[in-house]
């Protein structure tokens, strides 16, 4: 099946060896996006709310070059180091997914950066094909 990468303008080299997004038959694949800037250093450290809203704008703006809207996400893996944070990432991404919420998961994990929080990684049916 022939697949595109998605990146985004602006979009800094990942931290291994990846591209943002996978975009195959109509189904984009978000990799796990965490609170880095441009320069992979965390963003908004010890403010999981923050972090989440980073996290998902960049996601967003991955769907966005996929051609799709944040409406067309139907599955989020959500990681997060602390459950202590949880109700604040629930809170900034219930404004992301206001209507009709996708599937997800969420574990607590060990992240691979210390003072990052949260990382999302997302499904989207944006219909385009590759």
């Amino acid at each position: 099946m022939p697949k595109q990468a998605i990146i985004p303008p602006g979009t800094s080299a990942p931290i291994a060896p990846y591209v943002p997004g996978t975009l195959a038959d109509g189904v984009l694949y978000v990799s796990g996006t965490l609170p880095f800037d441009k320069d992979n250093n965390v963003v908004h450290v010890g403010d999981a709310a923050a972090q989440t809203r980073h996290v998902l704008e960049t996601i967003k703006g991955v769907v966005e070059a996929a051609g799709g809207t944040m409406d067309d996400v139907t599955f989020n893996q959500i990681f997060i180091r602390d459950w202590a944070d949880y109700a604040k990432i629930n809170t900034v991404y219930a404004e992301y997914f206001p209507g009709v919420k996708p599937a997800r998961y969420c574990v607590q994990v060990g992240l691979v950066k210390p003072d990052a929080l949260v990382e999302i990684a997302t499904f989207a049916h944006v219909g385009k094909k590759a």
